[in-house]
């Protein structure tokens, strides 16, 4: 267990300078003041207007970096220091959010992959360490009967939530790359406003890959803790 402590320490700190670094970026291009002087609701509700989406809304939501595009009942979601603020940080959340609308309407097949194994995702992720540490307690590690079977179930489900991790990265490049082609080709920004959505959106991206890292570590470990005590 002590290697497990070990990787699950160093990934944590990573993601945690990642986070930090994210959070340090969007508050220093908070400050980069639009000269469109829109706000991000607008520019969200351009965006898609731009693309011929008229069935999606444009709403506020309470926290931090809580901004998403929720595909059940078409809304994008944006947090309260997005949806009133005319900064680049707020553009480029914006533009990201409507990036999903956008691949939602012209059925992007990464996102239909996603969203198919979010209710399978929500339920087995949860529990998928504990059914694979059950198993190895029940005798998993030496290929002895239940414990085994059991513990092959739990590396399943942890399996499921590490594609959902990977399949998550062409779904996040892919919005935040329409984004800015969007805020690139209609002007929406300048060039130094640009500059700063751009390296914002670079480094929220890299918070998906840390995680898609990390998830295919400690499906590694796990599996060789099953596997790894089979003559």
């Amino acid at each position: 267990m002590m290697g497990y402590y070990i990787l699950i320490g160093a990934i944590a700190l990573v993601s945690w300078l990642v986070s930090r670094k994210l959070k340090s970026k969007f508050k220093f291009y908070s400050k980069v003041h639009l000269k469109n002087g829109m706000s991000g609701a607008e520019i969200a509700e351009k965006m898609l207007s731009d693309h011929g989406i008229r069935g999606v809304k444009v709403v506020s939501t309470p926290g931090m970096l809580t901004d998403h595009y929720n595909p059940k009942n078409k809304t994008v979601n944006l947090s309260e220091g997005v949806y009133n603020q005319r900064n680049a940080s707020a553009a480029a959340v914006a533009a990201h959010e409507c990036g999903h609308a956008v691949q939602h309407a012209q059925a992007y097949e990464w996102l239909g992959m996603r969203s198919k194994l979010v209710p399978i995702v929500s339920v087995t992720s949860s529990m998928s360490m504990w059914v694979v540490f059950g198993g190895l307690v029940l005798g998993g590690a030496a290929g002895i009967g239940l414990g085994y079977w059991v513990a092959v179930a739990g590396l399943v489900m942890m399996g499921l939530a590490t594609l959902f991790s990977f399949v998550t990265l062409p779904v996040e490049y892919d919005a935040s790359n329409r984004a800015l082609a969007w805020l690139k080709n209609k002007n929406v920004v300048t060039p130094e406003e640009y500059k700063g959505s751009e390296d914002a959106l670079k480094w929220a991206a890299r918070t998906y890959l840390v995680a898609a890292i990390g998830s295919l570590a400690t499906l590694v470990y796990w599996g060789l803790q099953v596997f790894g005590g089979r003559d």
